[in-house]
């Protein structure tokens, strides 16, 4: 769906649920939003991250929905790729890496490959890879479509901690009203609009 009508901000430390039925623009306004698509129509910037050619993975990190793992990489390779790319030594990104991992305790999965895991172990590893490299903005489309309650809440709270520690923004797409009532902000979209709650 494309979008029709988009107007928002972000700030520092924004947690912004983003709800809307499927095929309502969800995916489009965080491909837009970080970077990925640039809009037809309009304009977007992002005046403290600095050019678009270095929002990733310096200061946006994305979740999302599909599987987004590299397969011929372990757990840990994946996880500490973005800090590769960001010139972060080896052994410090290896350690960060780890230390993601066992936030979401998937540390012991560490050496596996992505064919290894289920469809949830690999959607928490994504969280993980998310986190390790302390991005100011996360953007996630349904990251939690293939965790059961428990496990989902128990992501939710890792994610929260780590976003009060480093003061970064979150906007998660979400259909589950549970998860959503956790955010202090709520988007909807509906047939490509973004009605934002206060505006």
């Amino acid at each position: 769906m494309a979008l029709e009508s988009a107007t928002c901000e972000i700030k520092p430390g924004d947690q912004i649920a983003l709800m809307g039925p499927s095929g309502s623009g969800k995916s489009t306004l965080l491909q837009v939003l970080g970077g990925l698509e640039s809009p037809t129509k309009g304009t977007i910037s992002w005046p403290i991250l600095g050019e678009k050619d270095f929002l990733r993975p310096y200061h946006i990190s994305f979740i999302f929905q599909m599987p987004s793992l590299v397969a011929p990489l372990s757990v840990v390779e994946n996880v500490e790729l973005p800090l590769l790319l960001m010139n972060t030594d080896t052994k410090s990104a290896r350690t960060e890496a780890m230390n993601a991992l066992e936030q979401l305790n998937m540390h012991y999965l560490a050496h596996k490959l992505p064919e290894e895991l289920s469809g949830g172990q690999a959607q928490r590893v994504a969280v993980a890879r998310a986190l390790a490299g302390k991005p100011q903005l996360i953007l996630a489309d349904e990251p939690i479509g293939q965790l059961d309650h428990p496990t989902a809440n128990f992501m939710m709270d890792t994610l929260f901690a780590s976003l009060n520690e480093t003061g970064a923004a979150i906007v998660v797409a979400t259909h589950d009203p549970e998860i959503a009532q956790r955010f202090d902000m709520k988007w909807h979209m509906y047939r490509g609009r973004l009605e934002v709650e206060g505006a």
